[in-house]
């Protein structure tokens, strides 16, 4: 375990799920975050990283996805209120650009709202910036919706209106 002061990081476990989806469920109601079902954080349990207070309290969550050779998305960062502007997020951040590193990927994408969270945290606005061809073929084919979002495509944006997607190289 690590972290700051009052709090450490560690990997998520099966039994902190319950506790993640308590903790992301406001900022879905307030469409900050895309809801997702209990099975997805199940099957995805491994690429999440999990804030505890010094009494073993969740108080923030992420994951990074690998959405291919070179490429990592950070999904569901979040921290509960008590606890904003305490370092949480830029921890739990800076755990899941570790990951990415230790995986081999040399870039990381996002689709948020926090836009000035993750500028300070070295992400930039893509704008339409395009991917090699071949690449953006072989992206298509996957059925998940943050590659979609990656792309920009259009049967993603009315869960996305407002969204930046932002990119940091590592």
């Amino acid at each position: 375990m690590s972290g700051e002061p009052g709090f450490s990081i560690r990997r998520a476990r099966t039994g902190d799920v319950a506790q993640i989806q308590e903790l992301v469920e406001p900022l879905v109601h307030r469409r900050i975050l895309l809801g997702k079902e209990t099975v997805t954080f199940y099957e995805s349990v491994q690429e999440f990283r999990v804030a505890v207070d010094e009494t073993g309290r969740l108080i923030g969550c992420g994951a990074l996805h690998v959405m291919w050779s070179d490429l990592g998305e950070v999904r569901t960062l979040a921290v509960t209120d008590a606890w904003l502007g305490r370092g949480v997020g830029r921890a739990l951040l800076a755990r899941l650009e570790d990951d990415a590193r230790e995986l081999g990927l040399s870039r990381l994408f996002c689709l948020t709202f926090e836009v000035d969270f993750f500028q300070r945290n070295g992400f930039e606005d893509m704008g339409s910036e395009t991917i090699d061809p071949k690449v953006y073929a072989e992206l298509l084919r996957s059925h998940d919706e943050g590659v979609a979002e990656f792309l920009d495509l259009a049967r993603v944006k009315p869960n996305t209106l407002g969204n930046t997607r932002m990119l940091k190289v590592l």
